[in-house]
Parts: structure tokens; sequence; C-alpha cells
């Protein structure tokens, strides 16, 4: 059998297809493996370039894959998309992610280690509390406002009025409604302090890491954005410069702050 060089894996749930070339392009081997077996698949080959798609599972298979010597390869499905030679199906993927990963201009996402992902689900949980809250409180302005009072926007403001509202016997509300806002109250106490609890394990997180306490060192940057860029970007050395880091990045950069931070990655 000719010696294999490249693979392109169409990442899923329980099926996974494969498509194999070797130098020449000679195609070696299409098939569809069940997730069962797939790492006992990709441990028999000979270490060589694989390439799969960016997804929620790439980069625990790219680590997976990498152990046993394999030069893995993440791409976005958009760079993928114009090396699709036919319809759209596992096999025609397959083939168009092996393919896009010989390409020499081809752009690469770098592969995540387990502390980024770490980091990366603890801002997701944050940021899921973070929009509860804030329903929370809207949920509780509102309800009040139907009682004749308001509490001006802010957080502040209603953690420090709510209190005297419910205690104040003259303001009209009923024995149910002070029932009824003593229990959203208490909601949004426990959000809170389960939002500070996440806040410290990410500071925690963060702190064994040098990259974090140099971006930390930014002016503008504080631990919940330092640790954010960390488990996003990862390793910058992949992009020339700051404004690049800008565009793969947009939903976690911004353009005024990260040409500064471009370098703390570097160093």
């Amino acid at each position: 059998m000719k010696k294999i060089t490249t693979l392109g894996v169409d990442l899923a749930k329980s099926v996974f297809q494969l498509h194999v070339v070797d130098l020449t392009g000679k195609v070696l081997l299409r098939r569809e493996v069940r997730r069962a077996q797939l790492m006992k698949t990709i441990a028999q080959l000979e270490p060589c370039r694989i390439g799969i798609e960016a997804c929620g599972s790439a980069h625990y298979w790219a680590r997976r894959f990498g152990e046993h010597g394999h030069q893995v390869k993440i791409m976005s499905p958009q760079f993928v998309k114009p090396y699709r030679k036919s319809d759209k199906n596992d096999r025609n993927d397959a083939e168009a992610i092996c393919e896009a990963v010989t390409r020499p201009s081809m752009r690469f996402v770098a592969v995540k280690s387990v502390e980024q992902q770490d980091m990366l689900t603890l801002h997701r949980v944050r940021e899921g509390l973070m929009k509860e809250r804030v329903a929370l409180i809207n949920r509780i302005r509102g309800s009040l406002s139907e009682y004749g009072i308001v509490i001006a926007k802010n957080a502040s403001n209603l953690r420090r009025e709510l209190p005297g509202i419910l205690e104040d016997a003259g303001n009209g509300l009923t024995v149910v409604a002070r029932q009824i806002f003593n229990e959203l109250y208490d909601d949004l106490s426990v959000r809170e302090e389960r939002i500070a609890q996440v806040e410290r394990s990410i500071r925690t997180l963060g702190s064994h890491h040098e990259v974090v306490r140099r971006l930390e060192t930014v002016p503008g940057i504080g631990f919940l954005s330092a640790t954010a860029l960390f488990g996003t970007v990862g390793d910058a050395k992949q992009y020339k410069n700051g404004r690049q880091l800008v565009v793969c990045h947009k939903e976690v950069c911004r353009q005024t702050l990260i040409p500064k931070c471009w370098r703390f990655f570097r160093l």
C-alpha cells in the first residue's frame, strides 16, 4: 500500500467519514467509521497530516489525533467550502477537507488546550448567569412599576432600594406581592453569588498562566478580558499582527486594545 500523507476527516457525533490520499493526491481510502472505532483506526495509521473542520468537538479530536503523532490542522468551514466538488454530503465534505488542508495559502485554527477550554467554559457559564441576572432585574423593575413603584436602571439601585420597598407598609404592595418580590430578590442574590464564584474560579485558573498576567498589565484590560483572550486566542504567534487577530476573534476583541495586547502574547 502506498504511503498515506493526508487524511481528511468529516467530524460527526456517531459516524465519521475518512478520505485518505498519498503524496500524488491519489485516493487510497474512502471509509465510514463509527465513533467507537475512530481512534483505533487513527492509531493504526502512520503519522500523517490530518485536516478537520472547526466545530464544537474539533479541538478535542485534534488533541486525540495528535497523541498518535499526527499533524492535525483545523480549518474554518467557510475556507473548505470552495473545495467541495459536488453536493454537500459526508463523503464530499471529507474529500474537500483533504484537499483544502494541502493548500499552501490555507489559514488554520490553533488547537486549544484543555486549560483554554476550561477557561472558555467558565466564561460561557458566567455569560449565561449575567443574562439571567439582567433578565431577573428587568422582571423585578417591570413588575414593581405596575404597582406604581419605580427604580432607576442599574443593579446597585435595585439592591439598595428593594429591601426598603419591601419593608415600607405604606407603598401599596399586597402581602402576596411582597412575598413574590422577596423570592425574586433571593433569586437575584443567589445568581450574584454564583457569578462571584465563577469569577473567583476564572481568576484562580488564570493566575497560573504567564500570558494572562502580562495581558493584565495592558491599560484597559482586566482579569476577565485577559482570561477570555487567553482562552480564545491561545498561541498568538499564528497571527502576523494585532489587526489580523482582531479580524479572527471579533467576539472578544476590541480593535483599540488588541494591537497593544498582541505583543504580550508573543513574548
